[in-house]
């Protein structure tokens, strides 16, 4: 048997890199700043209250995959993850410290995919900026966003299948809009952290 921990995860401000401050101001363009500290507030609380319930999983680390919405398959899946963790990221710190229990962190995305998603974000097209905001350019917009979801999604599961293997668990931290799980073959055996820690033993409150 194989099975996977499915986490939908809300990325930290850390987490967004560079793009951290755009997404920033579009947050406090909408909610204003009161609203935006509160967010942040509660994402806070958020990763707090994760990072504790996987202090308290019942796996054999050795036997458990890690699996990180953007971290691309390059080889150096653990030196990012180790840098981001340095710079406050909270999923990354997670995931470093599940690593050193011995957990084996996996390369999740392609990196063809995750740069031209970055490539067009930057250039505002999610915004419609190149185009005055018309309509049409949203929509059409809108399109290659589901579209490139959809094909990272599509590697995702892939990679899943591909790598784990017989006996083992996996742990997947991706993003709530994305649909990769639901991609997975049925001989992987998906369930949510709150049903896991129910199943086997540990304290489900703990999230």
């Amino acid at each position: 048997m194989r099975r996977l921990i499915h986490i939908p995860i809300v990325h930290s401000q850390a987490d967004l890199g560079p793009l951290q401050e755009r997404v920033r101001q579009a947050y406090i363009e909408k909610g204003g700043e009161k609203a935006w500290k509160a967010s942040r507030e509660a994402l806070t609380e958020f990763w707090n209250a994760l990072e504790i319930a996987m202090d308290r999983l019942p796996l054999d680390y050795t036997k458990l995959r890690l699996y990180q919405d953007g971290l691309p398959v390059c080889g150096l899946e653990e030196k990012i993850v180790r840098d981001l963790a340095q710079q406050g990221g909270a999923n990354y710190r997670i995931l470093l410290k599940l690593a050193e229990r011995g957990a084996k962190i996996e390369g999740t995305e392609d990196p063809n995919l995750l740069r031209k998603e970055y490539e067009l974000i930057m250039a505002g097209v999610h915004t419609g900026a190149s185009s005055l905001g018309a309509d049409a350019d949203k929509n059409e917009n809108a399109e290659i966003f589901r579209d490139l979801l959809e094909r990272r999604d599509s590697f995702v599961a892939q990679r899943i299948d591909q790598t784990l293997q017989t006996g083992e668990t996996g742990i997947l931290f991706l993003g709530a809009l994305h649909h990769a799980a639901e991609m997975l073959p049925d001989t992987i055996q998906v369930t949510s952290l709150s049903e896991f820690l129910r199943t086997d033993g540990a304290n489900p409150r703990a999230l």
